[in-house]
């Protein structure tokens, strides 16, 4: 027996004897086929390896490509993903051993400062820039060095630098509010209106003071996709900075729009080109299209980004400086995102973001059509005016809200996120009880894709308008009941808990996914 078992692969044994199947050929087959898996405790034994490579833990886990909440890519081609499986075990940070990983990188940082009109004024300059793990640590960076920069200021000014303060929509990302808290930074909101979901320019420079260390404006609002208007707060922010003597400047949320605008409206005047914008970050892993884990920060010039903020190690071989929150990480996201410049281009980058413009267009006129235009109303904006997706929220109050629509979508594997906007205060409830429902229109999400969707749609609409009024308020999310619900010990980490600190808790915002 010894003998017969020497031959077979290691993986493919058992070590129960008194199973039937004591040598198996097959994951279903052998004993540890029948055992459960401890759930907070490393097992004692090992685990075959096609036993630990099977996928029933996450069976569960919908289909990427059926996710319409995320802006996040969801395909790439094959031969880019076999380079980047290739480079999997590369660390990198470690530019000394991994020298061509940096000069990607700096190509990389090049060609999205150029792409945002960095004031370069040759072929060879260089920009200044980094890649992160993604947007929220781009944020973070950008708002730590428009920090330090403006406490450098005040204390040459021999002024105090204890109220920092961020000017900025209260439709932002949560990392926003992060950065904020974190980095100990008042947040400063302009909060939406009925009818108006963008900052207002005017409105929003009022808000600025000797305090303010930035405004932030957003190239795609999550909820509703739409662009702000940079250029309007450059203009006014330029008056106001002179009027009062300050030195404000303008970081730009391009996470979503960064890589749509240069494409769609090439001539939107919202980046580099406009004198106060003084920063902007990108996600990779968004309409850069690439997997997650990709995220671009580009400064206009060498003073936005303070020396005190740089560290310079030397412990991997030679001195490299370094400006990250993470250190350590793979270096598949940077070639991924290097593939796709190279394979891509400006004219596929320009058909890709054409197309999907096209299709949401498109999306958005089936919506509206619903029961003769008298269901729902888009409150996202058409034309290559914004993102490429659609929002929509119902005309009227019935039997069934958005939150309905959502959860019976999600049984035929759609997943549609719905969502409550903030409000300035507890009186302003027109804006704080406003849900709507979004559905971003991904590289892959293509027309024949949005055609089942909106067949899908009307089966939905179809199935609430007839259900009893028990099946749809069981469908039906209270936000004001979930917000009082105690988590359990084990999801206390996912779902909010009744703080009061954060938008979501003092305004009832439910947090777009990004």
């Amino acid at each position: 027996m010894a003998e017969v078992l020497s031959s077979i692969p290691a993986d493919s044994r058992t070590t129960d004897e008194s199973h039937p199947s004591y040598v198996s050929t097959t994951v279903y087959g052998s004993a540890q086929a029948g055992l459960g898996i401890p759930r907070f405790e490393m097992p004692d034994d090992e685990m075959s390896a096609r036993k630990a490579q099977s996928q029933d833990e996450l069976l569960m886990d919908g289909s990427p490509a059926l996710n319409l909440a995320s802006f996040v890519s969801t395909y790439m081609e094959r031969e880019a993903e076999e380079l980047m499986m290739s480079q999997m075990s590369k660390n990198f940070i470690d530019v000394e051993e991994y020298s061509s990983c940096g000069e990607i990188e700096s190509r990389c940082v090049n060609i999205v400062a150029r792409l945002f009109n960095a004031p370069l004024h040759d072929a060879d300059a260089e920009a200044l820039g980094v890649s992160t793990v993604g947007s929220s640590e781009a944020i973070i960076l950008s708002v730590l060095a428009a920090k330090r920069r403006w406490q450098n200021a005040r204390r040459a000014q021999g002024k105090s630098i204890d109220k920092p303060n961020l000017v900025m929509n209260a439709a932002v990302q949560v990392c926003w509010e992060k950065a904020a808290r974190y980095l100990e930074v008042e947040e400063r909101y302009w909060y939406c209106k009925p009818g108006q979901y963008v900052l207002d320019p005017a409105e929003a420079v009022e808000l600025v003071d000797e305090n303010t260390i930035m405004v932030c404006c957003i190239l795609g609002t999550t909820y509703t996709g739409q662009y702000e208007d940079v250029k309007a707060v450059n203009d006014l922010l330029l008056e106001h900075n002179k009027k009062h003597d300050l030195d404000v400047h303008i970081h730009v949320d391009g996470a979503s729009g960064g890589f749509v605008a240069p494409f769609v409206v090439p001539e939107l005047e919202w980046d580099f080109r406009l004198p106060l914008v003084c920063s902007i970050n990108a996600s990779g892993h968004k309409y850069g299209l690439t997997y997650a884990g990709v995220g671009w920060a580009v400064w206009r010039e060498k003073k936005f980004l303070p020396d005190e903020i740089l560290f310079t190690v030397n412990y991997l071989g030679a001195p490299q400086v370094s400006f990250t929150l993470n250190f350590s990480k793979s270096a598949i996201q940077v070639i991924g995102q290097y593939y796709q410049f190279l394979r891509l281009g400006k004219a596929g980058y320009r058909s890709i973001m054409l197309n999907l413009t096209r299709t949401a267009d498109a999306l958005a006129k089936e919506v509206a059509a619903f029961q003769d235009g008298k269901l729902f109303e888009i409150i996202s904006e058409g034309n290559g005016k914004g993102l490429p997706l659609v929002a929509w929220k119902l005309k009227q109050v019935g039997k069934y809200d958005e939150f309905a629509i959502a959860a019976h979508l999600r049984q035929r594997g759609w997943i549609v996120p719905a969502y409550t906007m903030a409000r300035a205060s507890a009186l302003d409830a027109n804006v704080g009880e406003m849900k709507l429902l979004r559905v971003v229109v991904r590289e892959d999400f293509s027309k024949s894709r949005c055609d089942q969707f909106v067949r899908d749609l009307k089966d939905t609409v179809k199935y609430l308008e007839n259900a009893p009024q028990a099946v749809t308020d069981h469908l039906s999310k209270n936000k004001h009941e979930a917000s009082k619900q105690k988590p359990t010990k084990h999801d206390a980490k996912h779902h909010h808990v009744g703080h009061t600190h954060s938008l979501q808790g003092k305004h009832g915002k439910t947090h777009a996914i990004c």
